[in-house]
């Protein structure tokens, strides 16, 4: 994400449009990290070293949503002398997680089909547009 985006973007539009992709990611990836059981900080920590940094502020309402959902399971217990509560996938959550990643792939690649199709006639007819534009006033 490090490309420069157009001068004449907002860039407010392009930061909520990040955040509406990443969003739904974000639930997958931790449905994903939940198969084994983990407490917040060391989920937090683990999505960080796959490149998915997310904070306290969107990670605990997410986990306490979708506990509410009922596709995780939690318990508090004690670990390092610190009360914890520790997070797994519940059996309802192991099958959501089968049915979106089978949905993220079949998004996938239906991406990547559209990414790497050849260049497509309207590209080439805006380059054309003001060629056509002026052969018509003549």
């Amino acid at each position: 994400m490090s490309r420069m985006a157009d001068s004449t973007l907002n860039p407010e539009v392009l930061e909520n449009l990040r955040l509406e992709l990443r969003r739904g990611s974000l639930i997958i990836a931790v449905l994903a990290q939940l198969g084994s059981e983990q407490y917040g900080y060391t989920l937090r920590k683990s999505l960080e070293e796959h490149g998915i940094t997310i904070d306290e502020g969107t990670l605990y309402p997410l986990l306490r949503r979708l506990e509410t959902q009922g596709l995780l399971a939690s318990e508090w217990r004690e670990h390092e002398k610190r009360n914890k509560r520790f997070y797994r996938l519940s059996p309802a959550g192991e099958e959501v997680l089968e049915l979106l990643l089978e949905d993220w792939e079949a998004l996938s690649a239906s991406l990547q089909s559209i990414l790497q199709r050849p260049a497509s006639a309207p590209t080439a007819q805006k380059k054309a547009a003001p060629h056509a534009a002026n052969q018509e006033s003549k």
